[in-house]
């Protein structure tokens, strides 16, 4: 499994690096862009991690993203994801031997592993392949902390307590979807213990030890929060929070989004994003429909209850819909557009390992008819024999198909894509939400690669830094909004403090010129289709370079 998770990542990012797929998401932009400035900027250090998104993708990267040609072509960001993948389909193969015969167990793995939306995102620099990869070791160490728990076995269960706390630890860093993932563990195994005094007896020492990593990571962000933000929920209800972006980015007095407010709209737009992501050809209701047979069949048969972790993505997403202001759009539900879709791979490994557990079930069932007919008649029941030749192919089937649909998506240019075929529904996404950001900021990457090398840049990097990773501009030439006391000295007089300033309609810099305009000559303007204009202006008064 490992052998070919490794062979098949490398496939997968090939194709996606030949066509140029790696920079299509924003976020995947401004990941590399938060790593970047933790060393390249004015003011480096642990400020510029940022208040919201959290941290850990961000330090795996940053040993790669200094190198500029992997920052300008995104590579800095595929090693990590890429590595995540391959950890990520070994802890769900070791999971699933757990709950399945090996056979079942293989054929899981590889409808896992061959997700094309999965595939995709492994290639960039998203949290997605990271959080699933811990999310799955979560699952599986909790599952062996509590079976070790039950046979007495020390010091298995003590190993096992302090690996379980590592990987919270690092997933309440990665997601906020890790913070719950992170608590249903603790409480599983404060259960088990509760049930085993002997054990919990013999076990204080690795249990506080376990709880302490479970809580250290939401304390720490919140002291993070307050010590550089002066607001502990400043992730949650500061100028980037998910509640203040979705206040920006809705049209004057328009409507909530459908699901605000009701958990039965955000169930089906979650449930039916997960469908449409874990299986191609509009399958995923059957792959739904399975899953759920298998979650009652594990209930009744009393299999490794700690596998139901992996449905803990539903309840959360459903909420974080209804009254967290995270919307989701996908083209087969109204408004019919993209947005935050691939949050439907977080029910991925649910969907997966539930839908086998059935097959195997139903394995099981045609294998005692054909039992019985033996006996009865001497020869195999025809459908038993149906069933065990085509019930374990069909798994890998339908992740070939699924893996089939990025492997033609290449034969296409990006430009073709949407005209001529539909591509997986994350990477279509990408596709479209990148269709009129890429041309503009290479456009403006055009114009900053002709300013004089080592020019101060005066400019809001937020929504556009893809610009300056594009024409290979360090960040340390800039001053931007991550450099509290340069930025607002800048904005209080643009023209002494920066050779150049790059003003986005409405943004900082823009209000900053309407305000102090003397000294500054505008140089040209950029627009582009739904892009806010750029307006560059030179400095008459400017007269020192950043180093």
């Amino acid at each position: 499994m490992l052998m070919f998770s490794v062979l098949l990542g490398f496939l997968s990012l090939m194709l996606c690096f030949s066509r140029g797929y790696l920079l299509l998401y924003g976020d995947a932009v401004a990941h590399l862009g938060i790593a970047r400035r933790i060393l390249d900027t004015r003011n480096p250090g642990l400020i510029q991690l940022g208040g919201v998104w959290l941290p850990l993708l961000h330090l795996l990267i940053l040993p790669f993203v200094q190198k500029l040609s992997l920052w300008q072509s995104g590579l800095a960001g595929a090693w990590p994801s890429l590595a995540c993948y391959i950890v990520g389909n070994v802890g769900f193969y070791r999971l699933s031997r757990r709950m399945l015969k090996p056979r079942w167990a293989l054929a899981a793995t590889a409808f896992y592993a061959l997700n094309a939306n999965l595939l995709y995102l492994a290639t960039t620099a998203m949290t997605e392949p990271l959080f699933l990869a811990e999310f799955i070791w979560i699952a599986l160490m909790t599952l062996e902390a509590v079976e070790a728990i039950s046979a007495a076995q020390r010091q298995r269960a003590a190993r096992n307590l302090i690996g379980l706390g590592l990987l919270i630890f690092a997933a309440v860093f990665t997601r906020y979807d890790g913070w719950v993932v992170g608590a249903v563990a603790w409480c599983a195994i404060a259960w088990s213990l509760w049930r085993a005094p002997d054990m919990r007896r013999r076990l204080v020492l690795p249990f506080s030890i376990f709880t302490l990593l479970a809580v250290s990571g939401p304390l720490l962000w919140f002291w993070y929060n307050q010590h550089f933000y002066h607001d502990a929920l400043d992730f949650m209800r500061g100028p980037y929070s998910a509640p203040a972006i979705e206040k920006r980015t809705s049209p004057p007095g328009s409507k909530h989004y459908r699901g605000w407010h009701n958990l039965g709209w955000a169930l089906l737009f979650y449930t039916r994003t997960a469908q449409v992501v874990a299986a191609a050809w509009e399958t995923g209701w059957l792959l739904m429909a399975a899953a759920l047979a298998g979650l009652w069949l594990a209930t009744r048969r009393r299999m490794p209850r700690a596998a139901l972790l992996l449905w803990v993505p539903l309840p959360f997403y459903v909420y974080s819909v209804a009254y967290g202001s995270v919307p989701i759009f996908i083209p087969q539900l109204y408004p019919h557009s993209y947005y935050n879709a691939r949050y439907g791979l977080a029910l991925l490994p649910a969907l997966t390992l539930f839908a086998a557990i059935t097959l195997g079930a139903l394995e099981e069932r045609w294998l005692d008819a054909s039992d019985a007919s033996r006996s009865r008649r001497g020869r195999l029941l025809y459908p038993a024999a149906l069933g065990l030749a085509v019930l374990n192919p069909l798994a890998m089937i339908f992740g070939a198909a699924a893996c089939q649909q990025i492997v033609r998506l290449v034969r296409h240019r990006p430009s073709k894509v949407l005209a001529n075929y539909s591509p997986p529904l994350v990477l279509k996404e990408a596709i479209v939400n990148a269709t009129t950001r890429v041309p503009f900021e290479r456009n403006l990457a055009l114009l900053l690669d002709e300013l004089p090398a080592g020019s101060t840049i005066l400019m809001q990097q937020s929504d556009h830094i893809g610009a300056l990773q594009d024409a290979g501009i360090p960040l340390r030439q800039t001053i931007n909004e991550t450099d509290y006391d340069s930025w607002h000295a800048a904005l209080e007089n643009p023209a002494a403090h920066a050779a150049y300033i790059v003003a986005f309609e409405g943004d900082a810099v823009s209000r900053a010129v309407a305000e102090h305009p003397d000294g500054l000559l505008e140089v040209t303007i950029i627009g582009g289709t739904g892009q806010r204009s750029a307006h560059i202006y030179q400095s008459q008064r400017f007269g020192g370079f950043s180093r």
